[in-house]
């Protein structure tokens, strides 16, 4: 028998503008839902859910990198929203859903935190759910950092393709400016580590096998090599720690020197997210 459930266009409407579903999804939802609008959300919801079971196992390696900072100016978020498509990552709708999440990240303290967080009546993690089932591709939040510091900056990278914050060790004239150019920095440069202290013990013994192998296959002798590869070390750590780094804007200077220029001021830390 043919439902006989009337719903008016304002109804769909106002089900598209709350769920961001297409107009005939919405439609559908309303009509097997009697007209319940509640109903019709669970409904809409529940198409999610089986399109997220489907796609579970799809890369979410494209999508939107945000970094976002607030009033004070002295708490940084970053999230990565992702997504499986590059057309979908770059649809407007889908940015401002990921600036939005930003947003409220920057109330949480944790990845799970953010998930369980309300977002206009629903966790993140339901909602990120429901805009599987309406666009079709598996969403995920990839990524997510948060720093904080007596200032703290941020940069975009054009494309939202990586987010990056740094935290400065005073809020002083000028922090602004040093902030976001130390931000491009590290989305350029990609540092592994804020100095040489926050390289790992791994990463360093590493480096220096590398270094005495290249030494060996040169022929230096076995009693020079220690010296020679320390050396190579501090090269290691000027090229791959943010601080050490050559300034991306003036390569006489390293970024601490940098920051310098506007007084007793550090970095005190950073982060750095990115699609993939």
């Amino acid at each position: 028998m043919e439902n006989t459930v009337k719903v008016t266009a304002a109804e769909v409407n106002k089900l598209r503008k709350a769920t961001g579903a297409g107009m005939m999804d919405c439609k559908k939802a309303l009509v097997e839902a009697g007209g319940d609008f509640d109903k019709a959300i669970e409904i809409l919801r529940k198409k999610g859910q089986k399109v997220a079971a489907k796609r579970a196992d799809r890369e979410s390696t494209e999508g939107a990198a945000i970094a976002k900072v607030n009033a004070d100016k002295t708490v940084g978020v970053s999230i990565v929203l992702g997504c499986e498509t590059d057309f979908v990552g770059k649809n407007e709708s889908f940015v401002a859903l990921a600036h939005e999440l930003a947003e409220l990240a920057l109330n949480c303290n944790s990845k799970e935190e953010f998930l369980a967080a309300d977002f206009n009546g629903m966790t993140v993690a339901d909602k990120l759910i429901e805009q599987t089932g309406v666009i079709g591709e598996k969403l995920d939040i990839n990524a997510f950092e948060k720093i904080e510091a007596p200032f703290v900056g941020s940069y975009i990278h054009a494309g939202n393709k990586i987010a990056t914050l740094v935290g400065l060790s005073s809020n002083v004239e000028g922090s602004g400016v040093v902030a976001k150019d130390v931000a491009m920095q590290a989305a350029a440069m990609n540092p592994i580590a804020l100095d040489e202290g926050g390289v790992d013990a791994v990463t360093i013994e590493k480096e220096i096998e590398i270094a005495k192998d290249q030494l060996r296959q040169e022929g230096k002798p076995e009693a020079m090599l220690d010296n020679i590869a320390k050396g190579k070390l501090k090269r290691f750590f000027k090229d791959n720690t943010l601080v050490n780094q050559a300034f991306i804007k003036d390569s006489k200077v390293s970024v601490a020197e940098y920051v310098k220029t506007i007084g007793d001021v550090k970095v005190t830390t950073f982060s750095r997210v990115a699609l993939g």
